[in-house]
């Protein structure tokens, strides 16, 4: 017990004293002392029920014999952060938060961990600080929020988003713009959509770290209560067998993790994320990989936004386990890994199965022949991009148009709003990459205008910054090298030729090798946006995309 450093012998008596300070007995102090890591705020739907997660896991570690103490986690609304400058802050935050929770649990000698998350960065923050840590830790989420309903059909947050432009060309009213707005978001919990929130949250539970159910009980189910009493009950168990995240975190573990991704059609973001939690667990994850599993591994769940379907009904076909089924029954899924349950994969599965086969289609019935996230490089993208496949019409796979060149998104949708965007063009949106933004703003504003003005199907849109996981459309992301770093997307004039061939991973400028080198020979870098505070370090610190924008 690493607790023991901090509670016994005699001159530990000054430590033990200001533990009693708060309360606790030398009978709790003898027993293991588990951090319950509670990002709960009042600024995010997907955290403010999480004050009830942690009360279910405390009691659940209780009952196994363990000493609950409390603490607590930043966490940024994308949503809320979007816009404005504080999309600046967003995945930035994630460092922090894996930060703060090492932290925590080395400065207080923590025995073990139960982490509660929800939502986009805050779950692969606490990954990350799992895998560096590597003391026995479960995952509980808070769950993902219903669906909304207006004239009968289920909507998410991308409907408030896609109104707004469609507001902006006279395409709805100012009444039905307000409908939309106040049926939208109903219930506390991560966005209803496959949005980056719930992608994390689904492959948490993939990955091994998370109960089953982890990814997919909404928020307002009394099962999501009972989840975290059994994630306290499961973290004391971990313990008496000594079962660490790095057991469990393998590289078999990232390997179903992408493919289960493949099948969902998971956000792009996870392509930042997958390999930012690789590297903590010292796993060498290349993002090469994802056309060869794109091809292994065709997209049977259509999820918003790119399909109708939300969370809620993914939970009701059979959640993940169904999910993971059905790649085990291809024979496509290390099932001999040991997960937080104290089981393998395939012991889990066992009683797994689709309730529902238009929610969860086999490999025959599959909505794409290929799995959700399509790796792209070339000229523009020497070290590669990415871009969800899943959600881009068939008609925008393959693309070739002139070039529409922002040194901002806020600049690149005034242009949209305005008109000025027509069908055929390629919206290019540079200097907003890890370095360049700082911190790599998402994109879902000017996607939203190019879908909410009906452009989706016909104007691509590329970028060095990342997108939302509500992004649908011919968006492609993470170019990098980014633009702040002397990229290719650095020299990209108005009018440039590009060329999107995504079923190939193809992505080019046309233009020969020495006009693109004699154009980069004159390129200086533009000054930081941002020259003080946290964003100051961030840019100085944090790597590529094609890394998974880790610092180093």
């Amino acid at each position: 017990m690493r607790s023991k450093n901090v509670t016994t012998k005699v001159d530990k008596a000054p430590q033990r004293s200001l533990f009693k300070a708060m309360g606790l007995t030398d009978e709790e102090l003898d027993n293991p002392l588990v951090g319950v890591c509670n990002s709960v705020n009042e600024l995010i739907p997907g955290h403010t029920d999480l004050d009830k997660i942690a009360d279910a896991a405390k009691a659940g570690i209780r009952m196994a014999g363990g000493t609950p103490l409390e603490f607590g986690a930043i966490g940024v609304c994308d949503g809320i952060a979007m816009g404005h400058e504080g999309m600046h802050y967003s995945l930035a935050s994630r460092e922090i938060i894996a930060d703060s929770v090492e932290t925590m649990a080395r400065a207080h000698a923590l025995d073990a961990l139960v982490l509660i998350p929800n939502c986009d960065k805050i779950v692969p923050g606490m990954l990350m600080a799992a895998a560096r840590l590597n003391i026995p830790t479960v995952v509980v989420s808070g769950g993902a929020m219903l669906a909304g309903r207006h004239k009968g059909k289920d909507i998410d947050l991308n409907t408030v988003f896609e109104s707004v432009a469609s507001y902006k060309v006279d395409k709805i009213s100012e009444a039905e713009l307000l409908e939309v707005e106040n049926s939208a978001c109903q219930t506390c919990g991560s966005c209803s959509g496959m949005f980056t929130a719930n992608s994390m949250n689904c492959l948490t539970e993939v990955l091994g770290l998370g109960l089953p159910g982890n990814g997919t009980i909404p928020a307002v189910y009394a099962d999501r209560i009972r989840l975290a009493k059994y994630a306290g009950i499961q973290v004391m168990e971990m313990f008496e067998k000594d079962i660490k995240p790095l057991d469990i975190l393998t590289e078999e573990s990232f390997d179903n993790a992408l493919k289960v991704d493949m099948a969902l059609g998971c956000s792009t973001n996870t392509a930042l994320h997958l390999p930012a939690i690789a590297y903590e667990a010292g796993i060498d994850f290349n993002l090469e990989s994802i056309n060869k599993v794109k091809k292994e591994v065709p997209h049977i769940c259509s999820l918003a936004p790119a399909g109708s379907h939300h969370i809620q009904d993914l939970h009701e076909a059979g959640g993940i386990p169904a999910v993971m089924k059905v790649l085990s029954e291809e024979g496509i899924l290390n099932e001999d890994l040991i997960t937080v349950t104290g089981k393998t994969i395939k012991d889990n599965l066992v009683n797994a199965k689709v309730l529902d086969t238009n929610v969860i289609r086999d490999f025959s019935t599959a909505y794409h022949a290929e799995g959700g996230l399509s790796f792209l490089k070339g000229n523009l993208a020497p070290d590669g991009s990415v871009v969800k496949q899943a959600a881009v019409a068939d008609e925008m796979l393959v693309h070739e148009g002139p070039a529409r060149v922002f040194d901002s998104g806020p600049e690149a949708v005034e242009s949209i709003h305005a008109g000025e965007i027509k069908s055929g063009d390629v919206v290019v949106i540079r200097y907003e990459g890890p370095k360049g933004g700082p911190g790599m703003r998402e994109m879902l504003t000017p996607t939203s205008a190019i879908a909410g003005v009906g452009l989706d199907k016909e104007v691509a849109l590329i970028t060095d910054g990342r997108f939302s996981g509500a992004t649908r459309g011919a968006a492609i992301g993470h170019v990098s090298p980014e633009a702040m770093e002397g990229g290719p997307m650095a020299i990209v004039e108005e009018g440039d030729i590009i060329q999107i061939d995504i079923p190939n991973g193809k992505l080019n400028l046309k233009l020969s090798d020495d006009e693109i080198q004699a154009r980069l020979e004159k390129w200086k870098a533009p000054e930081p946006k941002i020259k003080t505070g946290y964003l100051s370090r961030y840019a100085r610190l944090v790597t590529s995309a094609s890394t998974g924008a880790v610092f180093k």
